[in-house]
């Protein structure tokens, strides 16, 4: 086992290097407005002493965009190995600073919901699983598929009309009530948390719909099994042959999907975050996209990278964990 991590652990690091290349490929060959855009804003500040032109070189010089692509490349990797990746132009802080602000909202923001689709779906997929082609099934089924067919922005968008603007139980946007300031610490914590509660909902209504069909499909499976016969054959409960047989040998696969999201929960929900002004990370990056902020973006997507490749190899340990059967050579 030791050797299988270090070794994806190195392939990974190799995947992640050339990832880091295509990104800063793709920043280096955007067109020269944004970093003269940014240069004219610094040249106009209140006590600068220089002009646009000299801004402009700084700029490119700051992050090896007046080199070739290989040769900034490694200019700006060795900087970001040690951290640093700059001042966000959008916001004017460092970009980590910036980072800090807001993963933690994203973070609270995906652990709530996959908390919820766990309890939500699984129970649904196995209930369908044990009742199948009956209404209970059906109805399971439907409602999965419209979790997966629906868009994220359709769905806020009705959860908006119908809870904002007609019942008015829910502010239309933002994470804080106009009085939040004068609030006490306890208010403050029960406002912020009424402003994730439509959130929270899109994503689970978009999330759950996919987990409920692969829970369904992995229990039917189990369910015809030769050792669920047998169980039944020895004349053992039905309730002990789900929760004691079927149900945990279906918990294999569902661990490691389960596992590979675990990373996602720094990632952000770009859309949800952005049509509710949640201020999370994918906010955040929506906004440094939009504003050219290419200090921003290209750790954003960086981070993505380093997200994605341990989401990838937590599936396939908990896969070898959780199924004494798998054996990593």
């Amino acid at each position: 086992m030791l050797k299988f991590i270090v070794k994806r652990l190195l392939i990974s690091a190799v995947i992640l290097f050339f990832v880091m290349l295509i990104v800063y490929a793709l920043m280096h060959s955007l067109p020269t407005s944004y970093v003269e855009t940014k240069a004219r804003e610094l040249a106009t500040r209140p006590g600068n002493l220089k002009s646009a032109a000299q801004w402009i070189e700084e700029l490119n010089a700051q992050y090896g965009m007046d080199k070739g692509i290989i040769e900034g490349f490694f200019v700006w990797l060795g900087q970001a190995v040690k951290g640093n990746f700059g001042d966000s132009w959008f916001y004017g802080i460092p970009v980590l600073s910036q980072f800090n602000k807001v993963i933690w909202n994203s973070f609270w923001l995906g652990l709530v919901t996959f908390i919820i689709q766990i309890v939500v779906a699984i129970p649904l997929g196995v209930i369908a699983a044990r009742k199948q082609y009956s209404i209970t099934d059906y109805t399971v089924t439907v409602i999965s598929l419209v979790g997966i067919s629906l868009p994220t922005f359709f769905v806020a968008t009705i959860l908006k009309m119908i809870f904002s603007v007609k019942l008015g139980w829910f502010d239309i946007s933002g994470m804080r009530s106009r009085d939040y300031i004068t609030m006490n610490p306890t208010q403050q914590f029960f406002d912020v948390a009424k402003h994730f509660v439509l959130p929270v909902v899109t994503l689970t209504i978009i999330g759950i719909g996919g987990l409920m069909r692969y829970t369904r499909t992995n229990m039917l499976e189990v369910l015809n099994s030769d050792y669920i016969r047998t169980a039944r054959a020895k004349g053992l409960p039905e309730n002990k042959v789900i929760s004691h047989h079927a149900f945990r040998n279906t918990l294999i696969p569902l661990v490691t999907i389960l596992g590979g999201s675990l990373p996602g929960l720094f990632s952000g929900a770009l859309i949800t975050e952005t049509l509710f002004s949640i201020e999370g990370i994918g906010y955040t990056s929506f906004h440094s996209m939009v504003a050219g902020d290419i200090p921003f973006t290209m750790f954003y997507l960086s981070f993505m990278a380093v997200l994605t490749l341990l989401g990838n190899l937590i599936s396939d340990i908990l896969y070898a964990v959780v199924d004494p059967r798998v054996r990593i050579a």
